[in-house]
Protein backbone atom coordinates (compact mmCIF):
# COMPACT_ATOMS: atom_id res chain seq x y z
CA UNK A 1 0.00 0.00 0.00
CA UNK A 2 1.49 3.46 -1.10
CA UNK A 3 0.90 6.13 1.43
CA UNK A 4 2.50 9.26 0.14
CA UNK A 5 4.76 9.27 -3.61
CA UNK A 6 7.97 11.00 -3.68
CA UNK A 7 8.09 14.37 -5.46
CA UNK A 8 10.03 13.46 -8.58
CA UNK A 9 9.59 16.66 -10.60
CA UNK A 10 13.48 17.25 -10.14
CA UNK A 11 16.08 15.25 -11.44
CA UNK A 12 18.18 16.70 -8.46
CA UNK A 13 16.50 15.19 -5.75
CA UNK A 14 17.80 11.83 -5.19
CA UNK A 15 14.31 10.43 -3.87
CA UNK A 16 13.96 8.57 -0.25
CA UNK A 17 11.76 5.86 0.53
CA UNK A 18 10.20 4.87 3.80
CA UNK A 19 9.04 1.58 4.52
CA UNK A 20 7.53 -0.20 7.16
CA UNK A 21 5.93 -4.03 7.91
CA UNK A 22 4.17 -3.29 10.82
CA UNK A 23 1.17 -1.23 12.93
CA UNK A 24 4.06 0.46 15.25
CA UNK A 25 6.40 1.45 12.40
CA UNK A 26 3.29 2.68 10.21
CA UNK A 27 2.97 5.30 13.41
CA UNK A 28 6.36 6.09 13.08
CA UNK A 29 7.22 6.45 9.43
CA UNK A 30 3.75 8.99 9.34
CA UNK A 31 6.16 10.82 11.86
CA UNK A 32 9.23 10.68 10.59
CA UNK A 33 7.14 12.29 6.67
CA UNK A 34 6.78 15.34 8.86
CA UNK A 35 10.65 15.58 8.92
CA UNK A 36 10.96 13.70 5.17
CA UNK A 37 8.02 15.38 3.55
CA UNK A 38 9.35 14.84 -0.10
CA UNK A 39 9.96 11.05 0.83
CA UNK A 40 7.72 8.39 -0.26
CA UNK A 41 6.30 6.02 2.43
CA UNK A 42 5.32 2.13 1.58
CA UNK A 43 3.20 -0.18 4.11
CA UNK A 44 3.97 -3.47 3.38
CA UNK A 45 4.94 -2.89 0.00
CA UNK A 46 3.85 -6.48 -1.99
CA UNK A 47 6.14 -8.14 -3.44
CA UNK A 48 8.68 -6.31 -0.86
CA UNK A 49 11.89 -7.89 -2.61
CA UNK A 50 11.03 -6.71 -5.91
CA UNK A 51 9.66 -3.39 -4.42
CA UNK A 52 12.79 -2.75 -2.49
CA UNK A 53 14.96 -4.00 -5.51
CA UNK A 54 13.33 -1.46 -7.70
CA UNK A 55 14.00 1.47 -5.13
CA UNK A 56 17.56 0.29 -4.26
CA UNK A 57 18.50 0.04 -7.73
CA UNK A 58 17.07 3.56 -8.79
CA UNK A 59 19.20 5.08 -6.39
CA UNK A 60 16.30 5.81 -3.84
CA UNK A 61 17.69 6.40 0.38
CA UNK A 62 16.43 3.49 2.00
CA UNK A 63 14.53 3.82 5.83
CA UNK A 64 13.11 0.49 6.29
CA UNK A 65 11.05 -0.08 9.67
CA UNK A 66 12.15 -3.46 10.16
CA UNK A 67 14.95 -6.39 11.55
CA UNK A 68 18.11 -5.74 9.99
CA UNK A 69 18.28 -9.60 9.09
CA UNK A 70 15.61 -9.01 6.51
CA UNK A 71 17.10 -6.00 5.73
CA UNK A 72 20.37 -7.59 4.62
CA UNK A 73 18.90 -11.14 3.24
CA UNK A 74 16.77 -8.98 0.69
CA UNK A 75 19.53 -6.09 -0.46
CA UNK A 76 22.24 -9.15 -0.49
CA UNK A 77 21.76 -9.73 -4.25
CA UNK A 78 21.61 -6.24 -5.43
CA UNK A 79 24.56 -4.66 -3.41
CA UNK A 80 27.33 -3.32 -5.86
CA UNK A 81 29.97 -1.04 -3.93
CA UNK A 82 30.40 1.70 -1.37
CA UNK A 83 30.32 4.43 -3.95
CA UNK A 84 27.42 3.06 -5.90
CA UNK A 85 25.09 1.82 -3.09
CA UNK A 86 22.26 4.71 -1.49
CA UNK A 87 22.34 5.12 2.17
CA UNK A 88 20.14 2.56 3.71
CA UNK A 89 19.25 3.19 7.64
CA UNK A 90 17.07 0.55 9.26
CA UNK A 91 14.97 1.54 12.44
CA UNK A 92 12.73 -0.83 15.02
CA UNK A 93 9.55 -0.03 15.18
CA UNK A 94 9.72 1.29 18.39
CA UNK A 95 11.61 4.09 17.10
CA UNK A 96 14.90 3.64 19.61
CA UNK A 97 17.95 2.97 17.67
CA UNK A 98 18.70 4.13 14.34
CA UNK A 99 21.13 1.86 12.27
CA UNK A 100 23.04 2.89 8.84
CA UNK A 101 23.71 -0.59 7.49
CA UNK A 102 25.19 0.31 4.13
CA UNK A 103 26.96 3.53 2.46
CA UNK A 104 27.64 5.04 5.99
CA UNK A 105 30.48 7.50 4.71
CA UNK A 106 30.56 7.59 1.22
CA UNK A 107 26.87 7.47 1.01
CA UNK A 108 26.40 9.89 4.27
CA UNK A 109 24.47 7.20 6.40
CA UNK A 110 26.12 7.88 9.27
CA UNK A 111 25.13 11.45 9.52
CA UNK A 112 22.03 10.55 7.80
CA UNK A 113 21.03 8.54 10.94
CA UNK A 114 22.32 11.02 13.37
CA UNK A 115 19.72 13.36 12.43
CA UNK A 116 17.20 10.66 12.05
CA UNK A 117 17.86 9.96 15.40
CA UNK A 118 17.71 13.50 16.95
CA UNK A 119 14.52 14.24 15.49
CA UNK A 120 12.98 11.13 16.67
CA UNK A 121 14.83 11.51 20.14
CA UNK A 122 16.34 8.46 19.47
CA UNK A 123 20.00 6.41 19.35
CA UNK A 124 21.90 5.97 16.50
CA UNK A 125 24.16 3.45 16.35
CA UNK A 126 27.05 3.67 14.56
CA UNK A 127 29.33 0.62 13.62
CA UNK A 128 32.42 1.89 11.60
CA UNK A 129 35.43 3.55 12.54
CA UNK A 130 34.54 7.02 14.72
CA UNK A 131 36.01 9.80 14.11
CA UNK A 132 35.60 12.12 17.10
CA UNK A 133 36.23 15.58 15.20
CA UNK A 134 33.39 18.07 13.74
CA UNK A 135 32.33 17.36 9.88
CA UNK A 136 33.35 20.28 7.95
CA UNK A 137 31.12 21.16 4.87
CA UNK A 138 32.21 23.06 2.13
CA UNK A 139 29.97 23.41 -1.35
CA UNK A 140 32.16 23.72 -4.62
CA UNK A 141 30.25 25.14 -7.59
CA UNK A 142 30.51 26.06 -11.01
CA UNK A 143 28.76 28.14 -13.42
CA UNK A 144 27.67 29.38 -16.76
CA UNK A 145 29.00 33.30 -16.82
CA UNK A 146 26.68 35.52 -15.57
CA UNK A 147 24.21 32.74 -14.07
CA UNK A 148 21.52 34.48 -11.99
CA UNK A 149 21.80 34.31 -7.79
CA UNK A 150 18.19 32.33 -8.00
CA UNK A 151 19.37 29.76 -10.46
CA UNK A 152 22.84 28.82 -8.02
CA UNK A 153 20.54 28.93 -4.82
CA UNK A 154 17.58 26.42 -6.24
CA UNK A 155 20.55 24.02 -6.93
CA UNK A 156 21.55 24.60 -3.57
CA UNK A 157 18.82 23.89 -1.96
CA UNK A 158 17.59 21.14 -3.86
CA UNK A 159 20.75 19.40 -3.21
CA UNK A 160 20.91 19.84 0.25
CA UNK A 161 17.57 18.85 1.19
CA UNK A 162 17.91 15.59 -0.96
CA UNK A 163 20.75 14.54 1.67
CA UNK A 164 19.00 15.93 4.41
CA UNK A 165 21.13 18.86 5.22
CA UNK A 166 20.73 22.50 5.66
CA UNK A 167 22.67 25.92 4.75
CA UNK A 168 23.89 26.88 7.81
CA UNK A 169 25.74 23.65 7.87
CA UNK A 170 28.02 24.49 5.10
CA UNK A 171 31.57 26.32 6.03
CA UNK A 172 32.52 27.59 3.03
CA UNK A 173 32.04 27.73 -0.55
CA UNK A 174 34.88 27.36 -3.27
CA UNK A 175 35.22 27.79 -7.03
CA UNK A 176 37.69 27.77 -10.07
CA UNK A 177 39.83 31.32 -10.07
CA UNK A 178 38.22 31.73 -13.59
CA UNK A 179 34.72 32.37 -11.67
CA UNK A 180 36.23 34.73 -9.31
CA UNK A 181 34.48 38.05 -10.83
CA UNK A 182 31.00 36.03 -11.35
CA UNK A 183 28.59 37.91 -9.90
CA UNK A 184 26.16 35.25 -8.65
CA UNK A 185 28.71 33.26 -6.89
CA UNK A 186 29.59 36.48 -4.82
CA UNK A 187 26.43 36.78 -4.23
CA UNK A 188 25.62 33.68 -3.01
CA UNK A 189 28.68 33.78 -0.65
CA UNK A 190 27.24 37.22 0.73
CA UNK A 191 24.03 36.01 1.18
CA UNK A 192 24.92 32.63 3.12
CA UNK A 193 27.33 35.23 5.12
CA UNK A 194 29.88 31.98 3.71
CA UNK A 195 33.73 32.73 2.90
CA UNK A 196 34.47 31.73 -0.90
CA UNK A 197 37.74 30.61 -2.13
CA UNK A 198 38.83 30.42 -5.88
CA UNK A 199 41.85 27.91 -6.80
CA UNK A 200 43.78 27.73 -9.63
CA UNK A 201 42.90 25.01 -12.26
CA UNK A 202 46.42 23.51 -11.32
CA UNK A 203 45.50 22.94 -8.07
CA UNK A 204 42.07 21.23 -8.30
CA UNK A 205 43.68 19.02 -11.53
CA UNK A 206 45.23 17.38 -8.08
CA UNK A 207 42.10 16.05 -7.06
CA UNK A 208 41.55 14.51 -10.63
CA UNK A 209 41.49 10.84 -9.22
CA UNK A 210 39.12 11.54 -6.67
CA UNK A 211 36.40 12.75 -8.91
CA UNK A 212 33.08 10.75 -9.41
CA UNK A 213 33.41 12.11 -13.59
CA UNK A 214 36.54 13.15 -14.88
CA UNK A 215 35.28 15.37 -17.91
CA UNK A 216 37.47 16.05 -20.92
CA UNK A 217 35.07 18.85 -22.15
CA UNK A 218 35.50 20.48 -18.45
CA UNK A 219 39.93 20.25 -19.23
CA UNK A 220 39.19 21.78 -22.26
CA UNK A 221 36.99 24.92 -21.03
CA UNK A 222 38.89 25.54 -17.81
CA UNK A 223 41.93 23.89 -17.53
CA UNK A 224 41.12 21.07 -15.07
CA UNK A 225 38.84 18.00 -15.29
CA UNK A 226 36.50 19.03 -12.95
CA UNK A 227 35.37 22.23 -10.82
CA UNK A 228 32.67 21.82 -8.74
CA UNK A 229 33.76 18.51 -6.94
CA UNK A 230 37.51 19.29 -6.89
CA UNK A 231 36.77 23.07 -5.75
CA UNK A 232 34.95 21.26 -2.69
CA UNK A 233 37.59 19.04 -1.83
CA UNK A 234 40.03 21.78 -2.33
CA UNK A 235 38.25 23.97 -0.16
CA UNK A 236 37.15 21.25 2.52
CA UNK A 237 41.15 20.15 3.00
CA UNK A 238 41.95 24.24 3.57
CA UNK A 239 40.11 24.24 6.69
CA UNK A 240 41.75 21.78 8.55
CA UNK A 241 45.81 21.85 9.04
CA UNK A 242 46.83 18.49 9.92
CA UNK A 243 43.85 15.64 8.22
CA UNK A 244 43.54 12.36 6.64
CA UNK A 245 41.92 14.11 3.12
CA UNK A 246 38.23 15.14 2.44
CA UNK A 247 35.75 13.32 0.94
CA UNK A 248 33.49 13.85 -1.28
CA UNK A 249 29.52 14.06 0.60
CA UNK A 250 27.90 14.82 -2.80
CA UNK A 251 29.26 14.06 -5.76
CA UNK A 252 28.70 17.02 -9.13
CA UNK A 253 24.47 17.64 -9.37
CA UNK A 254 24.01 20.27 -11.35
CA UNK A 255 20.85 22.51 -13.48
CA UNK A 256 20.59 24.02 -16.31
CA UNK A 257 23.60 26.82 -15.46
CA UNK A 258 25.68 25.42 -12.79
CA UNK A 259 27.13 22.45 -10.87
CA UNK A 260 27.38 21.70 -7.18
CA UNK A 261 29.42 19.24 -5.30
CA UNK A 262 29.53 19.06 -1.37
CA UNK A 263 32.98 17.47 0.20
CA UNK A 264 33.63 16.62 4.20
CA UNK A 265 36.07 16.54 6.35
CA UNK A 266 36.93 15.84 10.01
CA UNK A 267 38.40 18.61 12.07
CA UNK A 268 38.52 22.05 13.70
CA UNK A 269 38.78 24.87 11.65
CA UNK A 270 41.41 26.48 13.70
CA UNK A 271 43.66 23.18 14.13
Amino acid sequence: MMLKKANQSSPLIKPVSIISLTDPGLALAERLLTFLPEAEHLHRPQPFQDTVHERFLAGHRLILFCAVGIVVRTLGPVLRDKYQDPAVLVLDEHGRFVLPVLSGHEGGANEWARRIAQFLNAQAVITGAQRYTQPLLVAGMGCNRDCPLALLLELLDATLLSHGLQRHELNALASIELKRDEPGLQQLAERLNLPIVFYPAAILNEYRDQLSRPSEIVFRETGCYGVAEAAALAGAESLVEHHHGAELLIPKQKNTDATLAVARIYGNPES
